[in-house]
């Protein structure tokens, strides 16, 4: 017998990156206005993307010019503050001058004014190609170890775990929801943009994660030891993090992540304000592919007491031990599990499933397989709702079961997940 009901609302379809960054600044063309921008934070912004001050009128304004050989092409003048009557004329100027800019630092300084932002960037040293071009394949490795790491960090900001497989998962994806990105320029730089009012706690813990990521290689390539990668646990290195790492690293003849704090908001407690790259090299590798394996290894499995609606049954005849899978209402941060119940358990758990009513459930939440099985089930009964839940519930069995008569016939019975 089989049930494969979902009954859940589609998720609503992400926008690309690119196009939120557009939304979210000047999507009409025009910079953010001259009233929002701090001079100040404006200053910070260019010096950090590597514009030159040459000359200018001490204390009041200063000339800034981008780096590279286009230099003479742009030119701001860029008030101190705004005591001056002129600040703002300036600023809108410079804003102006910015946005029209074919420097690819301008947009990335806009972006940062218009969402006070801590950036995250990536660097990979790979073989350039044809007119200083990188494969496609190496832009999308880029963009999957950025999005990996990102994820990791946004896990360890849930809780301190070795691994977390399908644990956290859907509260850290949601949380990078926010998180706007730049394009990958010859498949060899990315830079994240994480707003400092939703994402902070993510880009703070990931800046410690990272050294501690580094300290915990060098250990171990000094000594041979992996204890120091036990201890980084807590700084919030994971087997999700060291993977992400060897997909930075893997093919090139070194990374580096760098993390920039927002001018507007100031330094995190605990950080440093000019923060070094952290860097790695293919020589790394083995080390973080150890830690990785190590940390999927000995993360051990959770007692869990579990409340979930049924949402599939499964088992090879009328009688005997069956299989079903549950959507987790409380008890553990993971969406979906499966157990395999003996006879008497199945029934109830059948039961329960016809009549629209949750059943909660104690045993063990395995690490093997990411934590998406439950073993050891006992204590299984059913859970009572209140009338307006239950026809909830109930509706979505139903909805369930006509979902699974629809697959069963088109899959001729052979469907799985």
């Amino acid at each position: 017998m089989t049930h494969r009901p979902t009954g859940e609302p589609l998720r609503p379809v992400r926008p690309h990156p690119a196009e939120t960054v557009a939304d979210t600044t000047w999507d009409d063309g025009r910079p953010p206005g001259s009233d929002t921008v701090d001079p100040a934070v404006l200053t910070a912004l260019l010096h950090r993307h590597g514009w030159r001050r040459r000359g200018g009128a001490p204390g009041r304004y200063g000339r800034w010019t981008p780096p590279g050989p286009g230099a003479g092409a742009t030119s701001l003048l860029v008030p101190v503050s705004r005591a001056f009557p002129d600040s703002d004329d300036l600023l809108g100027e410079a804003l102006l001058a910015l946005s029209r800019s074919g420097t690819p630092s301008a947009r990335e300084i806009l972006v940062s004014l218009a969402v006070p932002s801590d950036e995250i960037r990536w660097g990979r040293d790979v073989p350039a190609g044809p007119g200083d071009t990188a494969s496609w394949t190496a832009e999308e490795q880029l963009r999957s170890a950025a999005r990996r790491m990102l994820l990791a960090g946004a896990l360890a900001t849930r809780a301190r775990a070795g691994y977390y497989g399908a644990r956290h998962r859907r509260a850290a994806t949601a949380s990078l929801e926010s998180v706007l990105v730049g394009p990958a320029p010859g498949g060899r730089r990315l830079t994240a943009f994480v707003p400092v009012t939703t994402g902070r706690p993510l880009a703070v813990r990931l800046h410690h994660a990272l050294y501690a990521t580094r300290e915990a290689v060098d250990y171990r390539r000094a000594t041979g030891g992996m204890e120091a990668f036990d201890t980084a646990v807590a700084a919030g290195v994971s087997h999700e993090l060291t993977e992400a790492l060897v997909a930075l690293v893997r093919g090139t003849q070194g990374a580096r992540i760098t993390v920039d704090w927002s001018p507007a908001a100031g330094v995190p407690e605990g950080c440093a304000a000019l923060a070094e790259p952290v860097e790695f090299s293919p020589g790394d590798l083995p080390a973080l592919r150890e830690a990785a394996a190590r940390y999927l290894r000995v993360e051990p499995s959770v007692p869990v007491r579990i409340t979930g609606t049924v949402v599939r049954m499964r088992r090879p005849g009328p009688r005997g031990v069956g299989t079903v899978r549950l959507r987790v209402l409380a008890g553990a941060e993971v969406p979906h599990v499966r157990i395999t119940l003996d006879e008497e358990a199945y029934r109830i758990a059948g039961h329960a499933h016809l009549v629209g009513l949750p059943v909660r459930v104690l045993g063990r939440l395995e690490s093997r397989g990411g934590f998406r099985r439950l073993t050891g089930a006992c204590e299984i009964a059913p859970v009572q709702v209140d009338d307006a839940e239950r026809d909830r519930l109930l509706k979505a069995v139903q909805e369930h079961v006509e979902v699974a008569a629809f697959l069963e016939e088109a899959c001729g019975g052979d469907c799985e997940d």
